[in-house]
């Protein structure tokens, strides 16, 4: 059946608890790469039990309603599927161990025409037990083969593009050979990023980085250059998905100064020199409210 515009908006998802303890929030970390430099303290608070601080962008594997779009009734192509954009807003920090719960819902449908797809936007509230909202993320998945339905909703404001000038600084992060290994362990546990057959058969050479991971890299970068790694700074971040990362590369962050308390950035793969996110937008607090700012009291 092909997708149909009100069975979608009208869709209902169930609330989505998840209990989640101090070595989940430490695995999340490992997998975006943080630790990796085992020397720096600062990193320590996010994969260490001693003062341990959840990332912020851990909330995008908290809650989430599962693989609902290869449910029939949704008439989706759901082989064709690309996670196409991704943006959060932090409302209060995520605790190290606790439970939390992610209610979902389908905000647009949009139609881009016969053999153009189309693009479906899920918001996620991830909240406490106490009903109060810690991050709110909103996911445009592309549907490549679902275009032509005939109506639709006009599409939600555009990510801003990086500015046309050179960029204010660069950030490069290692993609661990394992990342993807460890990062499926918090999340996606799809073949596509860890079974070399299934990803031949995908048409890539080799197993993926899950897209998500990228995402969570640019805020490990943004925290790192602008915030001194005190992560409970964050308050924004958005990127679109725009060409597949393999574990063991180089991802470089280019970042633009946008006024005070936002970047810009973009994160190009070094070994092939190709973009890999763009369109981000990160924003922060100006002063330091967590971790780093006990230290440095």
């Amino acid at each position: 059946m092909p997708l149909d515009y009100a069975t979608l908006k009208h869709w209902e998802f169930p609330d989505v608890p998840q209990r989640y303890a101090a070595k989940d929030t430490m695995l999340y970390a490992l997998g975006i790469g943080l630790g990796e430099d085992p020397s720096d303290t600062r990193q320590l608070h996010y994969v260490y039990e001693d003062g341990l601080a959840a990332f912020p962008t851990m909330s995008v594997v908290l809650g989430y309603p599962g693989f609902w779009m290869r449910d029939p009734r949704a008439g989706i192509d759901w082989v064709r599927l690309v996670h196409g954009e991704q943006r959060l807003r932090i409302h209060a920090p995520l605790p190290p161990e606790g439970e939390v719960v992610g209610r979902s819902r389908i905000t647009h449908v949009i139609d881009k025409g016969a053999d153009k797809g189309a693009i479906v936007v899920v918001e996620r509230n991830v909240l406490n037990t106490d009903g109060v909202c810690l991050a709110t993320l909103t996911q445009s998945t592309f549907c490549r083969g679902d275009g032509g339905f005939g109506e639709g909703d006009a599409p939600p404001p555009p990510l801003a593009a990086t500015p046309d000038r050179p960029a204010d600084a660069s950030a490069s992060l290692p993609v661990s050979p394992r990342a993807a290994l460890i990062y499926r362990l918090s999340a996606d546990p799809n073949p596509l990023h860890v079974d070399p057959a299934v990803a031949q058969a995908a048409g890539y050479p080799r197993p993926i980085l899950h897209g998500l991971a990228s995402f969570g890299m640019a805020a490990h970068a943004v925290v790192r250059e602008r915030c001194d790694y005190d992560a409970s700074r964050l308050r924004q971040l958005d990127a679109r998905f725009s060409s597949p990362v393999y574990p063991g590369e180089t991802l470089v962050f280019d970042l633009w100064d946008d006024g005070p308390g936002v970047v810009r950035f973009r994160a190009r793969v070094a070994e092939r020199d190709v973009v890999a996110l763009s369109h981000g937008t990160a924003a922060f607090d100006l002063t330091a409210t967590g971790s780093a700012a006990q230290e440095a009291a």
